[in-house]
């Protein structure tokens, strides 16, 4: 597990919009911040309502001694994207040294990026380093509107002809198969979006008999085919009841309780949160990138970081034995 986070005062010294519903807000960091590649996060200290919480955002490029997110203002949010959007200039708060965990690994011939809406963050620093280094990339990025693309004048700029824009309500999707097919043997593919877009995306892949390793993806921790709902677990080892509200993960609210918990990425990528689903009174809205397809459909398992019930309680085992 990664628990050594370095914390840092960071002090908002710029705001501005760069997509409808999307702000960019630069931090002033207290203290030394070293080199980060492109599709490093941040984790940011955050109030919803009365509590403090920790929420997760790709910094973009930023200049140096300052880092810089762009988020999304969500409705269906756990409280994250409401807190940035409440800040202004001189609201201090804390941040986290950037760490990597959806890293380039610089060994293709050829380089697709596959950005849907928001999921253009990481996906944009990979671009501008790739075509500062010459390397050779294609870019796709879909949104439903066009004025919800956030940074789609600096990409077309900086690509040209290289990048290719594709948004719904002009009657544009991706062709994930004929993009697939087009990539060298050695090409690899880059992708943040949805749940949906991975799920499409891993599909195309795997039909198209390509490597794994050389698919590298990142999905959003909200993204569910669900509205957020509180819901209760009752612990079975020890009859424990805890109470999920809307605005947080099953894992928070386990850890608040005193329940003991492995746990990592908190992204839904490595399942070392996965709890057991001994019985379920209502679905489970599976938002996470580890288990198959089969395996959510058999509702054994859910990783408590991301992934929820919908409304209703159910009886979990977390594995832990004292």
């Amino acid at each position: 597990m990664r628990s050594m986070l370095i914390w840092q005062k960071a002090r908002v010294i710029h705001i501005e919009p760069v997509a409808e519903d999307v702000r960019a807000v630069t931090f002033a960091i207290e203290g030394e911040v070293p080199a980060y590649d492109p599709g490093s996060h941040s984790q940011i200290r955050v109030k919803i309502g009365a509590l403090d919480a920790i929420r997760t955002y790709t910094v973009v490029p930023s200049e140096p001694g300052t880092l810089r997110i762009a988020v999304k203002r969500n409705p269906n949010s756990r409280g994250g994207s409401a807190y940035i959007w409440s800040l202004a200039i001189g609201d201090e708060t804390e941040m986290t040294i950037p760490e990597n965990r959806f890293e380039l690994s610089w060994r293709a011939s050829h380089y697709l990026l596959i950005a849907g809406g928001i999921g253009v963050t990481p996906i944009y620093g990979m671009a501008r380093v790739l075509a500062e280094r010459g390397q050779s990339l294609r870019m796709i990025y879909g949104a439903a509107q066009r004025s919800q693309m956030a940074f789609a004048d600096e990409l077309a700029a900086l690509l040209g002809d290289r990048i290719e824009f594709f948004v719904q309500s002009e009657g544009r999707a991706f062709d994930l198969a004929a993009e697939i097919a087009a990539l060298p043997t050695d090409g690899e593919a880059y992708v943040c979006g949805p749940l949906g877009l991975l799920e499409a995306v891993k599909a195309a892949w795997a039909e198209a008999g390509r490597v794994p390793s050389r698919l590298r993806y990142e999905v959003f921790g909200d993204s569910g085919k669900f509205s957020e709902l509180p819901f209760e677990v009752e612990i079975r080892t020890t009859g424990q009841v805890v109470g999920v509200r809307s605005d947080q993960s099953l894992l928070e609210a386990l850890l608040q309780s005193g329940v003991d918990m492995v746990f990592d990425c908190q992204r839904g990528e490595c399942g070392l949160c996965a709890v057991d689903i001994v019985e379920t009174q209502a679905p489970v809205d599976h938002r996470d990138v580890f288990f198959s397809g089969s395996e959510k459909q058999e509702n054994a398992r859910m990783c408590a970081c991301v992934s929820r019930l919908v409304g209703g309680r159910a009886v979990i085992d977390t594995g832990y034995r004292p």
